[in-house]
């Protein structure tokens, strides 16, 4: 069961609404607790209809096929001009000439102070680090790192796909200065199309993924074959993250 409403980001929206997505599963109805997994573009996850590009990650009926004891909390994206890359992004970078404005920071400060505390109030969830997850693609990759890295205290395990290690050009500086938890749990991937379009994605995804195995990160670590950067590619990745981050 999927549940929508409206949300506001005062720091982005000012009088302008998203919609806010929380995916139940199966026998919720019932009682207990479920852990949680944060997601970036909400959108993208449960509907072709809302997708940005008319196709979903179909999330939902791959829960409900598996009977996966989760709850998905996500946000819809700002999608006016540039400012899904402002704030996806932990800093300042460029993009065919024109200059963006990294507001990563402010929109975590929004999710763990203001939605995740809504979300635990009115769900049954388990709040604590342990059982709290993140999650996205592309930029929304990027900001699962960046949540990993920074906000540990509220994550313990993440999902990136296809993350745009591009706006760093090579490992985050995040990754280099962060101190991960020993029970850190991170399944990141790439697609191998992706890398034919540009080279040094290679290089930019392969010593990311050496620095966070030299900080003791438990990485899982792929080349999808025949990956591109879509959803119906990332669709395809998630029993791979969901075992690996839910899994015993």
């Amino acid at each position: 069961m999927i549940e929508s409403w409206d949300v506001q980001i005062p720091a982005f929206d000012k009088d302008k609404k998203r919609k806010a997505y929380v995916y139940l599963p199966a026998g919720y109805e019932n009682g207990g607790r479920f852990p949680v997994m944060y997601m970036f573009d909400g959108h993208n996850l449960f509907s072709d209809g809302e997708a940005t590009y008319g196709k979903s990650w179909g999330l939902s009926q791959y829960l409900d096929g598996n009977k996966t004891p989760l709850i998905i909390a996500a946000v819809e994206c700002n999608h006016s001009g540039n400012e899904r890359l402002s704030e996806y992004s932990p800093v300042n970078f460029e993009r065919g000439g024109e200059k963006i404005i990294g507001r990563g920071k402010k929109y975590m400060d929004w999710l763990v102070k203001t939605f995740k505390p809504y979300i635990d109030a009115n769900y049954n969830t388990m709040p604590d680090r342990k059982n709290t997850a993140v999650g996205g693609s592309s930029m929304g990759g990027l900001m699962t790192l960046y949540a990993l890295s920074v906000y540990s205290k509220y994550f313990s395990r993440g999902a990136a796909l296809s993350p745009s290690l591009w706006v760093y050009g090579g490992v985050p500086d995040f990754v280099k200065n962060a101190k991960y938890k020993a029970d850190t749990r991170l399944y990141m991937d790439y697609g191998s199309k992706e890398f034919k379009n540009n080279s040094s994605r290679i290089a930019f995804f392969s010593e990311t993924v050496s620095a966070l195995i030299q900080k003791h990160v438990c990485l899982t670590s792929r080349i999808v074959p025949g990956g591109t950067h879509s959803e119906a590619s990332w669709e395809k990745q998630i029993p791979y993250f969901i075992n690996v981050l839910f899994g015993d």
